[in-house]
């Protein structure tokens, strides 16, 4: 009896740091596969999703799209007691703005509001495109399934809006169809400038481009892994934030960086059988994506998508050409793939949405000390904080203590020169926001 006694002593400060929450494992189990396969059939069936497609029409073309996301949105909102605000945000990109836009069109975006009880004001976003392509991107006459790309990213936006939307969240969710992707990333562009116009305290966006093809045009076959995108550090930083990071580090230390850790660490812990890749850069090389005009914006944003691309059925005409079958159709989407990986998002989103605010201010000292010491700005909501550090080799935190609720802490015996530093706030229920590297020195 003694010897269980102290095993469990031994053992209990290892079971609180690693408790985990129910309704995150519920909401895994919520997400269906079978909805995001009829949604992207739905999808699909409009024929061409081109941002310069017809807008008439009821059954062909992106106005057609559109009004029938809107439709979901509005569905889901019902079924929740009128939980989402739902609308268009739009931009006119007028003919010649790029060799894309063959003629003026109109830039719509889908935008639903899960509103925040407590920070209505601050969202983290999960996008999925709307528009679709094939080879020549200013034909918009021809059929253009877009089954992977996008109507996969998509179809799990609204599949996340319809899980979350069963719970209720400190922080506000965005859920958005964009569009003008492929046109020049215009959907984005104009939300981003949207949120900036109007005040938007924007915690990240989880961008999804490609999230249901598991066959690679490497001949690798892999339903578990996917691939995390994110810049090292924001394009918006100043020449001062630039020339301290020579003397104080931060290089790989962003807000998007620090998203990107965070959907790792929350899927390994609720997800293990998944495999998220970190990969360190802003996009696929010399291509873009919808997170980036955040991330011009100033905003934190990535790009999660399968780790596994084929090239034969992005951005094709659909066509078999030596023995190849060309074209982005649906018998290439595989919905238990893209339903993991809208599960991957769900429990991102829920996770920040349940957190209190990031601690705005972090500052770290210890130059020429055997300590390092850290002092944080108090976060309303937090019960306690988190700090972490990690070598400075390594992609992820590798350390980390719950220090309760305190502004201050000196971790003794770790030299400020040999690791790098961050802290989060933490909610009553353990839920923590994104790390937050240090932004300021303690002389």
């Amino acid at each position: 009896m003694k010897k269980s006694f102290y095993l469990l002593i031994f053992l209990l400060p290892i079971l609180v740091c690693s408790q985990t929450d129910q309704r995150i494992y519920d909401i895994i189990e919520a997400v269906s596969a079978e909805r995001i396969k009829a949604d992207v059939t739905t999808l699909v069936n409009f024929g061409t999703r081109h941002t310069l497609s017809d807008t008439t029409s009821q059954t062909r073309g992106i106005g057609a799209a559109r009004r029938w996301i809107k439709s979901e949105f509005e569905n889901t909102s019902k079924e929740c007691g009128d939980c989402l605000e739902v609308f268009y945000q739009k931009d006119l990109v007028k003919k010649g703005d790029n060799d894309r836009i063959v003629h003026d069109v109109m830039v719509v975006n889908v935008v639903a509001i899960q509103r925040g009880t407590k920070y209505p004001d601050r969202y983290i976003i999960m996008s999925g495109d709307i528009d679709s392509r094939v080879s020549d991107p200013t034909n918009f006459t021809d059929d253009s399934p877009g089954a992977n790309d996008n109507a996969s990213g998509m179809a799990g936006t609204l599949e996340a809006a319809r899980v979350l939307s069963k719970y209720k969240f400190e922080n506000s969710i965005i859920y958005v169809g964009l569009s003008g992707e492929e046109q020049g990333l215009y959907g984005g562009k104009g939300l981003a400038a949207h949120a900036k116009s109007n005040g938007w305290e924007i915690i990240g966006i989880l961008n999804n481009d490609m999230i249901g093809n598991i066959k690679g045009v490497d001949g690798i076959i892999d339903n578990r892994e996917f691939r995390i995108f994110s810049e090292p550090v924001p394009p918006t930083e100043t020449e001062k934030e630039r020339n301290a990071r020579r003397f104080y580090g931060g290089e790989v230390d962003g807000i998007s960086r620090q998203l990107a850790r965070y959907v790792y660490k929350t899927t390994k812990t609720y997800m293990p059988e998944m495999n998220p890749m970190m990969v360190y850069r802003l996009d696929r090389f010399g291509r873009g994506g919808h997170h980036r005009p955040f991330n011009d914006a100033g905003f934190a944003g990535i790009r999660i998508m399968e780790a596994h691309e084929n090239y034969t059925q992005q951005h094709q005409d659909i066509r078999t050409e030596n023995g190849i079958a060309y074209g982005d159709v649906l018998e290439h989407v595989n919905f238990d793939y893209a339903r993991k990986l809208t599960a991957v998002n769900a429990i991102n989103l829920a996770s920040i949405a349940w957190a209190p605010p990031a601690p705005r201010e972090v500052k770290i000292g210890g130059i020429v000390e055997p300590s390092a010491r850290l002092q944080w700005s108090m976060v309303d909501g937090a019960t306690s904080y988190k700090v972490y550090w990690r070598d400075t080799t390594a992609p992820q935190w590798e350390h980390s203590r719950n220090v309760g609720n305190l502004t201050e802490f000196i971790l003794k015996g770790i030299v400020i020169d040999n690791s790098l530093f961050g802290v989060s706030s933490v909610s009553a229920d353990g839920f923590e926001s994104p790390v937050v590297f240090p932004n300021a020195i303690m002389r």
